[in-house]
């Protein structure tokens, strides 16, 4: 996976971390546990504030 992959890396975060606000998480543990994602293979460097935005409201909407 890679930062783009913004519903495959939702879908592996909800599955690993399924008692999480998603609502509510900082960017700090997003960007963590998306890097510690065992199928996520891109640069950690290569994050930025919309694609963290962006997987978190993926998430959100995969909870519902």
């Amino acid at each position: 996976m890679r930062w783009t992959d913004t519903l495959d890396i939702a879908m592996a975060l909800d599955e690993a971390h399924p008692d999480v606000d998603v609502a509510h998480i900082r960017f700090t543990d997003l960007h963590r546990w998306v890097v510690e994602l065992p199928d996520f293979a891109d640069d950690p460097e290569k994050s930025s504030e919309r694609a963290l935005e962006a997987i978190q409201m993926a998430w959100l909407a995969e909870r519902e």
